[in-house]
Parts: structure tokens; sequence; C-alpha cells
């Protein structure tokens, strides 16, 4: 790792974990988990602090239901030691794609390759 990587780390926090919290961690954290994004999940000794390290962008988004309960103190056992049981209608945890070409956009929206023909309303023509 070069200079510039270690320059990157120490000034950025939005891209992987920055040089302090790896600090922090390596001293304070016992690892709890890891879930299927690659996400690290972190507790101090006396479980008073609750965190993750992100696998890439650190968006908040990209952390499940189960282990944002466990982060947030709503259960006590991470989804690692004690699976957080799931109802049959309940949908695969997806990250917010809100500001991505993934959002959604309905259809007529000029995001569309072929916007959708509008048949609901006529164009104002001044005569």
């Amino acid at each position: 790792m070069g200079l510039g990587h270690n320059m990157k780390r120490i000034f950025t926090w939005w891209d992987g974990q920055s040089f302090g919290t790896q600090l922090w961690t390596s001293r304070n954290g016992t690892k709890v988990g890891e879930d299927s994004e690659g996400n690290v999940f972190y507790r101090n000794a006396d479980d008073s602090r609750r965190w993750v390290i992100y696998n890439g962008e650190n968006e908040a988004s990209r952390v499940s239901p189960e282990w944002h309960g466990w982060l947030h103190h709503t259960w006590d056992q991470p989804p690692s030691e004690t699976p957080v049981a799931h109802k049959d209608w309940e949908k695969p945890h997806q990250e917010n794609l809100t500001g991505t070409m993934l959002a959604y956009a309905p259809a007529g929206s000029i995001r569309k390759a072929a916007p959708a023909e509008r048949t609901d309303y006529e164009a104002w023509s001044p005569e």
C-alpha cells in the first residue's frame, strides 16, 4: 500500500475504514460476524459500542435489517449467534438505490430510454 492510499485512509471516511477506525477496532473490537455483503460487525468488551466496517462504500442502507437491529441495541444477540426469524412475505434486503442508475423511474420518466406514450392529458397549444 502506497503513501497515497495511506493518506486517503487518514483523511477520508466514506470509502472503507479510516486509519482511526482501524486502530480503535484493533485495540477495542471483538468481531461478532459478517453479513452477505461482506460487512464486518464488532462490539467492545462491555457491549456499550457496536459498529460495522463496510466492505466498500460506507452506506448505511447496505446493512441488512437483522444487523441494523443489533447495531442499535434492538436485540442483544447478533444475528450470527441468534438468527432472526423471517416471515414468508419478507423480501430480500436491498440497499437504497436513490441517486443511482438503478433507482426506480416511473413510466414517462425522462430517465427511461423510450418514455411511455402519455394519453392522460393533452398538451396546451395557444391559438
